[in-house]
């Protein structure tokens, strides 16, 4: 077995674990991007795994895989970018304890991140959404449970992985109702309530059952509810969405974008972006700044209040051939 097993190893055990105590989401994206690395490694270069040296895992290499990722594997550009930093973070860990490899790791660690295009969120109108809503068959327990679940993401707006890990006590229907949720970075938070939430929840747990501990939202066999099957019902509901309100049809809908959603509807409510950023779980006030960027309700007060020039209208006319020569480029 060559260094780069027991190099791994430490990387999770002592730096990501011992040191970071990194969350069980971040330990499971960083063990997904080494098992793609290193089944690349092993099919390009024809040596198994466990005897992939540091050194086979230089730049060229390493530039082949992100290549790989997103020209087969047809990973966008944000996953590239998030496969890389996992890689920059062993490669670090590794720095130190093997030096013999130095060139070759300094040499991956230049690698930068690719630029991409920042497109404008996705959200749902309120005809949307409740035509989504109101799609979920509730004659069914499956669809009374997403319905109910469709009900929260909207007015919390979750993700899914918080979603999935919800279990019965996180519900308080009583006074002061509210959800509670250990999201992205281990942050806590209790996000309120409204009336019509707390009347789907409330039904559904009377139905659910259960011990505290329990998932709220189980599948048939009562365990939690994976990302995938969460994904594949809003696509049910979606298509079947679609049948009364056209407009849906349009939109690539997921559970983020029920995220994207109640941050919308929040900032059309009027609430300050600082107070989205806390009920959304943002570790950054700037992360919550794409939702200014998608309304364009704000951006059309912004403008009604500029006053126009007064100056009149007329065409540029360039005084030098030199300009007018570039202007015809």
């Amino acid at each position: 077995m060559t260094a780069l097993a027991p190099t791994l190893q430490g990387f999770f055990v002592e730096r990501l674990a011992g040191q970071l105590g990194a969350s069980p989401n971040t330990v499971a994206a960083y063990r997904d991007t080494f098992r793609l690395l290193l089944a690349f490694t092993a099919e390009r270069t024809g040596t198994q795994p466990s005897s992939i040296e540091i050194g086979d895992l230089d730049a060229p290499l390493i530039g082949a895989f992100l290549a790989h990722l997103e020209h087969v594997r047809h990973n966008s550009v944000r996953t590239r970018n998030n496969r890389l930093a996992a890689i920059h973070s062993m490669f670090v860990y590794a720095a130190l304890r093997h030096p013999e490899d130095a060139a070759t790791i300094q040499r991956v660690l230049a690698i930068p991140p690719k630029r991409h295009e920042k497109n404008l969120v996705t959200y749902l109108t309120e005809d949307e959404a409740d035509a989504l809503i109101e799609a979920c068959n509730r004659d069914t327990w499956t669809g009374r449970r997403d319905h109910t679940m469709l009900v929260l993401a909207i007015q919390t707006g979750l993700r899914i992985s918080e979603l999935i890990g919800l279990t019965v006590a996180d519900i308080t229907v009583g006074t002061g109702a509210n959800v509670h949720t250990i999201g992205k970075g281990r942050k806590e938070r209790r996000t309120p309530l409204v009336p019509h939430t707390v009347e789907a929840l409330r039904a559904w747990l009377t139905e659910r059952g259960g011990n505290p501990a329990d998932p709220l939202f189980p599948t048939s066999t009562g365990k939690p509810l994976s990302r995938d099957a969460i994904e594949h019902r809003v696509a049910l509901h979606v298509a079947k969405a679609e049948q009364s309100c056209p407009s849906i049809r349009d939109k690539h809908v997921t559970t983020h974008t029920l995220r994207h959603t109640c941050a919308m509807r929040l900032l059309h409510s009027g609430v300050d972006i600082t107070v989205i950023a806390l009920w959304l779980g943002h570790a950054q006030v700037t992360t919550t700044s794409i939702y200014l960027h998608a309304d364009m309700t704000q951006k059309e007060q912004a403008i009604a209040k500029v006053t126009p020039p007064s100056t009149k209208p007329g065409r540029y006319q360039p005084t030098d051939t030199l300009l007018a020569y570039l202007d015809s480029l």
